[in-house]
């Protein structure tokens, strides 16, 4: 199955949400847990026992698990590895972009076989390029998986460069036409970011891929405004995505689950 054909399979059997797992500090300590790689390891196994088996999309924040060097990096394999199991799609948000072979050994990293840190999908920076992400784009279409490529994102200081504009067109929308040309070639490989939390002025008729929308819950958004947002757009191929709004609910796993159902009910109702 190619990437955009498991990534609408998930969402018609799970919902459309994508639940993160960000093990920041403030987080441990609400749990209880230590700031240590032990109070990592005990709550990403509770995000993996809870979340994964009802979540259709699981997105590791890369960067809560780096800040621990390679025993955090370990907790991050054990972590890929259960999401998966447990049959979910895994999203890496590692937000790698570089040029040449940079970009290869960080696509080597996260999106081949060999790599412990192999995910169905990884999210990338465009802005050295969009030709820069060639690596992960060919990787990606080669082994049937996908990359997220940043273009509208929810926080202000964004703006200033992707609303910039060069002969009548912003820089967001060069990436999300950049996105849809791949597409029309390899449906579903290319997905953009674009958050919840304002309106987008995308034209994203033409894409032909995943657009994941974070901003739910803790960044302000809410289930409701994701039609008026994203009225134009193909909702099929929308995945609105929460984080701390889910894993507040912890370290219960039984509650960590009804968080996320909670959370992609009203996420269904509303794009109904």
């Amino acid at each position: 199955m190619t990437f955009g054909s498991r990534y609408a399979e998930a969402l018609a059997q799970r919902g459309r949400l994508c639940a993160g797992i960000d093990p920041h500090a403030d987080l441990l300590r609400e749990w209880g847990l230590p700031v240590s790689v032990a109070g990592l390891r005990e709550f990403a196994q509770a995000c993996v026992a809870g979340i994964a088996p009802v979540a259709s999309v699981v997105k590791p924040q890369v960067a809560f698990f780096e800040q621990f060097g390679s025993a955090g990096f370990a907790v991050l394999e054990e972590t890929i590895a259960g999401c998966r199991d447990a049959g979910a799609i895994v999203l890496a948000d590692a937000k790698r972009g570089d040029i040449g072979s940079t970009m290869a050994a960080y696509t080597t990293a996260w999106l081949d076989d060999e790599s412990p840190l192999c995910s169905d999908a990884v999210t990338v920076s465009p802005y050295l390029g969009f030709g820069s992400l060639a690596p992960a784009i060919a990787a990606a279409r080669a082994t049937d998986r996908g990359v997220f490529v940043l273009a509208r994102t929810s926080n202000p200081d964004g703006a200033d460069v992707q609303t910039a504009t060069t002969d009548g067109t912003t820089v967001a929308q060069s990436i999300a036409d950049s996105a849809a040309a791949v597409n029309a070639q390899s449906p579903g490989t290319v997905g953009v970011v674009i958050g919840a939390t304002r309106d987008h002025g995308l034209d994203l008729g033409a894409l032909g891929g995943p657009i994941l929308s974070p901003g739910l819950g803790a960044q302000g958004a809410s289930a409701a405004d994701l039609a008026r947002i994203f009225g134009d757009a193909d909702h099929s191929w929308l995945l609105p995505a929460a984080s701390r709004s889910i894993l507040r609910a912890g370290p219960d796993v039984a509650a960590l689950r009804s968080a996320v159902e909670s959370t992609r009910d009203d996420i269904e109702r509303a794009l109904r």
